[in-house]
């Protein structure tokens, strides 16, 4: 069977078996075969993921070419025996099928298939030193149509996307367009010479649809000499967006946030508990006031890892951050409002029905999310940084308020609460029990909120229990580009991986708890999920994932709000 499949691919295959039986151009490792796998193999066979879950390797030659349970991966002319490549041909139903469809993974082409079997039919050449990794599948509208729409110059990341972008395909939806672009009269000149951004790459931004060869040649031409995109030149919304949409009913919250708005000053700033408007449901924010802290951990902590420095001064302005982390008896409401009870004849009234009703909502998961540990004043856990981010509109338009997560710097900043020790309380991890549930008396599950000492600030859990979501993209050289004090950092998140989670959780070791610990998360945490395509809410294999919400004293531009409720990318 697999022979007969084997035949078939290879006979209708296109682009390395030529017309009338002529022999296939020899496949170059480096450059036919190293982005497919880096594209759709090494997300999953990487060390980390061996390391965590048991996986074989496939970023390094002697990695790939190790024996896989009986079967062997690459038999060096043998494509049938080679388990990297039967696997591509099982049906897409078979748990086995490479890539796993069950995890939203798109299957090779044909022209794909093709490659991986005349490169191990050839030999399996794979050349000394060369190392693959993780590579970013770009997708238009997730990754580049933000890029596009904001104008001014481009980042190196911005960059690297472009790059990416044009070298998988360049894939441009039909549907968009950006027709504030200005097109220039006259021919483009070609992918030769200095490239004209008016004269050459707006046109090719204001047409939308397929991309000409000669197109990509420009844009990859462009990208080499440094992207460079005139301050005065912004194209967006493209069309077909949901922005336009979006922005109109963050403009219609603001107005109601301001108008609600009693604290004009971080002297007006107390605690305060607030019910959900409709229910009998509260939550608590505690005050958190300006200051400035050393961010990071200095090399000589124990535990330390190198993402956590060098340590820098960061700059923080006031707010409000919630005592507890966010609990199932809140986030549930946001989830599922038509399975609540009627309100209480005496309970107030939504803040404004049309912006509640405007928010979008999460389907419901085929599991149950608390797996079994307890929902009552436990905190809600396995929802995606998007789900959170969604929440927050949702009680922001319930309550009058604007709530969203906390960045990075606002996390350590309020978790350390002065303090410039190890942890919050000290240096000696012995005490750790007395402040937070962790591997060593957690009992394997997550606890009721609230049940620990707080810090000195007033916050519960803000170590253990369940790590929590923060705003920025986690990058763990992101550190090393500030000398000098830094006003309110936020790495803005562009792409769904990996996102910074703080706090460590009930399955953590110690060192994972302490105050400067950072971790990034993965399209691991999502592995089960039986939903296809995956959810954009949940994170069925992150138990140990939630989050709490603050709420800045300064109410920003309603620009910056619809940033901060739609940071990173909804779709996967």
């Amino acid at each position: 069977m697999r022979l007969l499949k084997c035949f078939v691919l290879g006979a209708v295959a296109s682009g390395f078996v030529l017309a009338g039986g002529a022999a296939a151009k020899p496949v170059d490792f480096v450059a036919d075969v190293k982005p497919i796998f880096e594209l759709n193999c090494v997300s999953c066979h990487n060390p980390q993921h061996a390391e965590e879950n048991g996986k074989y390797r496939m970023d390094t030659k002697e990695e790939a070419f190790k024996p896989h349970k009986k079967d062997q991966r690459i038999v060096p002319g043998h494509p049938d025996e080679s388990e990297v490549y039967y696997q591509l041909l099982l049906p897409l139903t078979d748990e086995n099928h490479m890539p796993p469809t069950k995890l939203n993974k798109t299957p090779l082409t044909k022209a794909e298939c093709e490659v991986i079997r005349q490169w191990i039919a050839e030999g399996a050449n794979w050349p000394e030193g060369v190392t693959l990794k993780t590579v970013l599948k770009v997708e238009f509208v997730r990754d580049l149509e933000p890029v596009l729409e904001h104008g001014g110059p481009i980042s190196d990341k911005d960059r690297e996307t472009l790059r990416l972008w044009l070298s998988q395909g360049a894939v441009w939806p039909a549907e968009v367009s950006f027709p504030s672009a200005k097109t220039a009269a006259g021919t483009p000149s070609g992918p030769t010479g200095q490239i004209d951004f008016a004269r050459e790459i707006e046109p090719i931004f204001a047409h939308g649809g397929s991309l000409s060869d000669e197109a990509k040649a420009t844009l990859s031409k462009w990208v080499e000499q440094g992207a460079v995109w005139p301050a005065d030149v912004k194209l967006g919304p493209a069309k077909g967006g949901a922005q336009a949409k979006d922005k109109g009913l963050v403009e219609q919250m603001r107005l109601g946030i301001l108008s609600a708005s009693k604290e004009q000053s971080e002297a007006d700033m107390k605690p305060y508990t607030n019910t959900i408007p409709g229910t009998e449901v509260t939550y608590t924010m505690v005050p958190i006031h300006a200051g400035e802290f050393l961010m990071g951990s200095p090399a000589t902590e124990a535990k330390r890892n190198v993402d956590e420095g060098p340590q820098h001064r960061v700059k923080i302005e006031p707010f409000w951050m919630e005592q507890c982390s966010v609990t199932w008896d809140q986030y549930e409401l946001f989830m599922y409002p038509e399975d609540k009870p009627a309100a209480p004849a005496d309970a107030t009234s939504n803040y404004t029905a049309a912006s509640v009703d405007a928010v979008t909502r999460p389907t419901k998961p085929y599991v149950e999310m608390s797996f079994g540990m307890g929902k009552d004043g436990y905190p809600a856990i396995s929802m995606t940084q998007h789900a959170a981010n969604i929440y927050c509109q949702w009680l922001s338009a319930k309550t009058g308020h604007f709530y969203r997560l906390p960045t990075e710097a606002e996390y350590e900043y309020a978790c350390r609460a002065g303090t410039t020790t190890t942890y919050f309380f000290g240096d000696d991890p012995a005490q750790l029990g007395e402040y937070a549930w962790f591997a060593d008396n957690s009992d394997f599950k997550y606890q009721k909120v609230g049940k620990k000492k707080p810090n000195p600030w007033g916050l519960y859990d803000i170590i253990g229990n369940v790590t929590e979501w923060t705003l920025d993209q986690y990058d763990p050289n992101y550190y090393k580009q500030f000398t000098d004090t830094v006003t309110e950092p936020w790495n803005k998140s562009i792409k769904p991986y990996p996102q910074v989670v703080r706090g460590g959780s009930w399955s953590d070791e110690a060192d994972k708890l302490r105050s400067a610990s950072r971790r990034g998360s993965g399209p691991e945490w999502k592995m089960q999920d039986p939903q296809l395509p995956k959810s954009i809410w949940f994170m069925t294999d992150a138990q140990f994932l939630g989050f709490r919400i603050v709420r800045p004293l300064k109410v920003p531009s309603a620009d910056e709000i619809y940033h901060y409720w739609h940071s990173g990318v909804e779709k996967e």
